[in-house]
């Protein structure tokens, strides 16, 4: 897949540039044709002989410096390439470009290139989480830049969080899986250029997010969940032209443009409630928030004190959500549900598939690289009545559509009975 691909790798100055130099050498292992643009922080960490020695090209370090008097080398990489790759990017790689600065080799490039862009994030969990470097994030996303997110684990700087680049096989199994998608879709891959209007008129219920269950006013009971999945449905489906209700658990992020409505809940019972209050008037129901199954039996409505001995909770089930749209559903209606497993995956699935007389799982191993949550990638396989179908690694927003596709093919089986 990535033969004779023209990948430009940006490296800029992280401790994990030592890991772009195994980015380079799978990818020029795999047959792509590897130019490697480096900042001056970058040469700090590693230097530009590593790379050119992977790559058996040379490395480009300085925007005054002219390898071929006959052309202009950033306007030469930006044209030549298939794919711009920053591994590792950081958050002063991020401000530069969503605010349009050009200063040095790597953002002129990234500036004068009509090619896709990847940003492989790394940085420092604090860094990361600020409100500045997220909505620089969410404003390139939402100009078509792509994003690798960074992993959680033990940090160079000695935090423990969110920060760590996404390992190397996996980077390049997304760039693979970027090529492979690119090559069988005559449309963009980028999320804000879809021109299919093939969801017009459609009628979705969506849930996303996590739940909070409240067990006194200081402690609550959650889940990993960060809704990225949901939401990139949510916006594939306005994109699309479908008219879509959100019923959203608690998240960071952003809501997507062009919903038709919005209900912001908390608990697994508010978001039961909401889901039934727009329900009979949905042509599809997609059950992607990850619902909590149980909540405390008691609210304290004071702070629990420590006390001698182990603290036991005791815990009532909420009502699933999907299984009672399984037993009220219309002809036509089509549900959706989601499978977040960590074994038995596709047993799981196959069995919620039955029970609650749904049309189609979206199972995952969230324990799998790449496929958890708050990443933005996910590795799936549809589970649906007429058999499974298994996805590679891809982007949220790739994932969204191959769900919608699947979901137009379901709907038109439905109205045909």
């Amino acid at each position: 897949m990535l033969k004779g691909k023209r990948i430009v790798l940006g490296v800029s100055g992280g401790i994990a540039a030592f890991k772009a130099a195994s980015v380079a050498s799978a990818l020029s292992k795999r047959g792509a044709e590897v130019h490697v643009i480096m900042t001056e922080s970058a040469q700090k960490f590693i230097t530009p002989l590593t790379f050119q020695s992977l790559t058996k090209h040379p490395v480009l370090t300085d925007i005054f410096t002219e390898p071929d008097p006959s052309e202009l080398a950033h306007i030469a990489l930006a044209d030549l390439a298939d794919l711009i790759v920053v591994a590792p990017t950081t958050a002063n790689i991020v401000g530069k470009v969503a605010h349009g600065i050009a200063d040095d080799m790597l953002t002129t490039t990234i500036m004068a290139t009509k090619s896709p862009v990847l940003f492989a994030l790394a940085m420092n969990v604090n860094m990361f989480e600020n409100p500045i470097v997220q909505e620089n994030v969410e404003y390139l996303q939402s100009k078509g830049y792509l994003f690798a997110e960074p992993q959680e684990g033990l940090l160079a700087c000695g935090w423990t969080g969110k920060g760590r680049l996404m390992e190397p096989e996996d980077l390049v199994a997304y760039i693979e899986d970027h090529f492979a998608n690119a090559s069988s879709s005559t449309t963009s891959l980028s999320p804000t250029s879809n021109a299919k209007k093939d969801l017009a008129g459609l009628r979705i219920l969506l849930t996303a997010g996590t739940n909070v269950e409240a067990l006194d006013p200081v402690r609550l009971v959650t889940n990993r969940a960060t809704g990225k999945m949901g939401y990139a449905v949510a916006q594939a489906a306005v994109d699309r032209g479908a008219q879509v209700t959100l019923v959203t658990g608690p998240t960071h992020l952003s809501l997507p443009e062009g919903l038709a409505a919005v209900e912001r809940i908390e608990t697994g019972l508010e978001m039961y409630e909401a889901v039934m209050k727009h329900f009979d008037d949905a042509d599809v129901f997609i059950g992607a928030a990850a619902v909590s199954d149980y909540r405390p039996k008691s609210y304290h409505e004071n702070k629990l004190k420590k006390a001698d001995g182990p603290l036991l909770v005791e815990f009532v089930r909420n009502p699933d959500i999907l299984a009672t749209c399984g037993e009220k559903r219309q002809p036509h209606q089509v549900l959706i549900g989601f499978a977040a497993e960590t074994e038995h995956v596709l047993a799981n699935a196959r069995g919620k598939l039955e029970r609650k007389k749904s049309d189609l799982f979206v199972a995952n191993d969230v324990k799998q690289a790449g496929a958890g949550f708050g990443v933005d990638t996910n590795i799936v396989t549809l589970v649906g009545h007429d058999g499974d179908e298994p996805l590679p690694l891809l982007s949220k927003r790739e994932v969204a559509d191959r769900i919608l596709d699947k979901m137009i093919t379901l709907r038109e089986g439905r109205l045909l009975k």
